[in-house]
């Protein structure tokens, strides 16, 4: 029996994650869907259909629904740019808030199970890494909207999931954003000093274990939330200096600093990071390491520089 899986978000890091795996499939039809023009490589012509879709349109999301009748969504799509977050408030909302509502009620209609991407900025950060159980709070703009369509969610009447996650790193096609190796790498081979901050602790997540997270997810149609995240808790000082050590790379240019030092217009959770033991005894989620992460994106780099 085959399938039909929306993504929505995929020309992001996670989306296109997602769209690769799963177009490889027999057992999954695949609709691919984003704001405007699909940035998936050339060369991925086959396993997957295209299709614009803004999630904050109520039309478009109910048009897109009844042509394609997916049996279920993973969305990705969202405004996770903490800082534009808390200077552009609307646009925030409508991206992380309004679309969210407009999915469950297309979901309802169509008996659609939602898989919903969340995040570990629903928390203070005051007593991380936190379980599934924990009690949010969040300090910045995008926590509060990210909480706000949990709740959407979970007071629906649909069949759900939450996807919990943090601090994911990757590599993707066309990406508009770096990541914490992909920075440290350029920098330090161009000999630049690096601020690292020593007290922000997160679980950092490799945007394929994410991916493999959410499969299991809707394999196994469970429900309910999970922390879909790396295992190990690092700083990002830490993640730099391993960055370093496995690039062997200048350690020397790394400056141990803590966030204070930074003028930000959104503040960010110290601790947060999650506990995984849910996922790893209910779906079977084994992350890999943080430096086996460095590993993989080091034979992906090789790849796209060849």
């Amino acid at each position: 029996m085959i399938k039909k899986v929306l993504i929505t978000g995929a020309n992001g890091l996670l989306g296109q994650k997602l769209v690769q795996k799963l177009a490889e499939r027999t057992d999954y039809q695949v609709i691919a869907s984003g704001k405007g023009k699909s940035r998936l490589p050339d060369d991925w012509t086959s396993g997957y259909t295209w299709i614009e879709m803004d999630v904050a349109d109520k039309n478009q999301v109910q048009e897109v629904f009844a042509l394609h009748q997916p049996e279920v969504v993973i969305h990705t799509a969202a405004m996770t740019n903490v800082d534009e977050c808390e200077k552009d408030k609307v646009g925030c909302r409508r991206a992380n808030v309004e679309a969210v509502r407009n999915l469950v009620q297309a979901c309802k209609a169509h008996q659609t199970f939602l898989i919903h991407l969340s995040t570990d900025f629903i928390f203070n950060g005051d007593e991380g890494p936190y379980d599934e159980t924990a009690a949010p709070d969040p300090i910045n703009y995008y926590g509060e909207t990210k909480l706000e369509s949990e709740k959407i969610v979970q007071e629906s009447a649909i069949k759900w999931a939450i996807a919990r996650t943090v601090l994911v790193y990757g590599i993707a096609s066309d990406m508009s954003r770096s990541n914490i190796i992909l920075w440290v790498k350029k920098s330090l081979e161009s000999g630049k000093t690096v601020q690292a901050v020593n007290d922000q602790w997160r679980t950092p997540t490799l945007a394929e274990d994410l991916a493999d997270g959410c499969i299991l997810i809707m394999e196994k149609e469970a429900t309910g939330i999970y922390n879909i995240s790396g295992k190990d808790l690092l700083n990002p000082y830490q993640m730099a200096c391993m960055t370093a050590d496995y690039f062997g790379l200048d350690k020397s240019l790394i400056k141990e600093v803590d966030s204070n030092i930074f003028t930000q217009p959104a503040k960010r959770p110290l601790k947060t990071g999650f506990l995984i033991e849910k996922a790893q005894k209910e779906l079977g989620y084994s992350p890999k390491s943080f430096m086996d992460g460095i590993g993989i994106l080091s034979k992906q780099i090789k790849l796209a520089d060849s």
